[in-house]
Parts: C-alpha cells; structure tokens; sequence
C-alpha cells in the first residue's frame, strides 16, 4: 500500500490515527512518517526526510516556508492545544488554579515526566515555568526527560512512584492509555499553542498531502478534534 509521509509535532498524532481509516477510504493511502518534538521535526526536514505533509507549530511552520522547505499557500490551522497535567488513571486529580497551586503540586511531586525541554514545546515551557516558580534546581533530580510527550506520558503511565505527575500537551495525555488529563496549567504558567498543517515544497503526493489537511482541519471532524484535545 502506498503511503503519505508525515513529520509531525506529537501534539497532533492521536488526531492522525483518528483519522487514518477515512483516509484510506478516501485515497487508498495509509500514513507513516514520524511524531515527536517539533524541533527535532524541523530539523529532520531540513536535513531531507522525505516528507508529504508537514504538522508543527505556527510560528516554526512559517519559518519553514521562508526556508523554503514548505509551500505557504499550503498551510493551513488545525487548531490550538494546551499544555497541560497529566496524573495516573487511578490516581486522584490535582486542582491547580494558581502559581502557588502549581508549585506546592511540583514540590510534592516524587517524578515529574516532560518532553525534551530543549527541543519541544511543552517541555521548553515546563523549563521556563520551574526557572518561574524558583523550584527548577529543587526538582531537578525528579524530572524524568524523554524525547517527546508521548513516550514521556507513556513512561508515565507506567510508572512505580508514588506520587507521579506529567506535564505536556493536552493532546499527548489524552491518546495515552493509563492517563487522564487534570487540567490545565494556571494563569500566568498557560501556554496556548496553535499547530498547523501544510504541504513540504518536495512532496511526492501532494494531492493525497492536500486530502488529509482538508480532512484535519474540516468542519466535519470538528468533534474529533475537540476529543483528541484541539480547541478552537
């Protein structure tokens, strides 16, 4: 079977396997590539990973087409994500609804899972957010980095502390088995961040490339996106 290439921010790949079957009904192809911290994504399609679609932040899927390396007339919203908490589905919620909350929740925390703080969204705001609250040097030795949100919520879900707690994307926590989202981060610690989609200038499917944007971004899967942890 013929397949459309994806580099994708892990942010948007329980969106893609929701939509896998429809699309393999509409075009014939199934999807491959690779989801994992934007950065890294970026850097795997400037350094010439074959690529049809490309899913990452706004701002870095513009700097991509005045690369060059992305068609701008492509590119398209799907829609912005919160980073969020995750805990373990058997264990209780947090409610954090100040920066106090927030500290006292990360103190109290026996392992705090991210993804890389250098290379991906979530976890360079995780970084920011610590350095914030004047804990960073506190919990370092508690946080487990992995190389994206979905391994490290993965990990997380897995894990044998007792008092575990995750933070990335919305989206990553709700596709993870063994999780539930616990809210967002407080205000003055949110971050809100819009991904898009659009077409690398190499495609070799462009038209199959442009079939499954139009599927992540119609107004029928609305409903579908809000679930997998989109909003607006």
């Amino acid at each position: 079977m013929t397949t459309l290439n994806i580099l994708s921010g892990g942010a948007a790949q329980g969106l893609v396997r929701g939509l896998a079957e429809a699309f393999k009904a509409q075009t014939g192809f199934g999807i491959d590539g690779e989801f994992g911290a934007v950065g890294i994504m970026a850097d795997k399609l400037r350094a010439g990973t074959a690529a049809d679609l490309v899913i990452l932040t706004q701002a870095l899927l513009a700097k991509l087409a005045e690369e060059k390396l992305v068609v701008p007339s492509s590119i398209t919203d799907v829609g912005r994500v919160e980073t969020a908490l995750a805990v373990r589905s058997r264990d209780p919620k947090v409610t954090v609804r100040t920066e106090a909350d927030l500290r006292d929740v990360l103190r109290s925390a026996d392992a705090i899972y991210v993804p890389d703080t250098k290379a991906s969204t979530a976890g360079q705001h995780v970084a920011k957010v610590l350095d914030r609250l004047g804990i960073a040097y506190e919990v370092a030795s508690r946080l487990k980095i992995f190389p994206n949100g979905a391994t490290a919520m993965r990990e997380l879900a897995n894990s044998t502390a007792s008092r575990p707690i995750g933070c990335t994307q919305a989206t990553e926590i709700i596709a993870t088995d063994g999780l539930v989202l616990s809210g967002s981060l407080p205000p003055g610690s949110e971050l809100v961040t819009m991904y898009t989609a659009g077409l690398a200038t190499r495609a070799g499917h462009p038209t199959e490339a442009a079939a499954l944007i139009a599927l992540l971004t119609g107004a029928d899967n609305r409903e579908l996106r809000q679930s997998a942890g989109f909003v607006g």
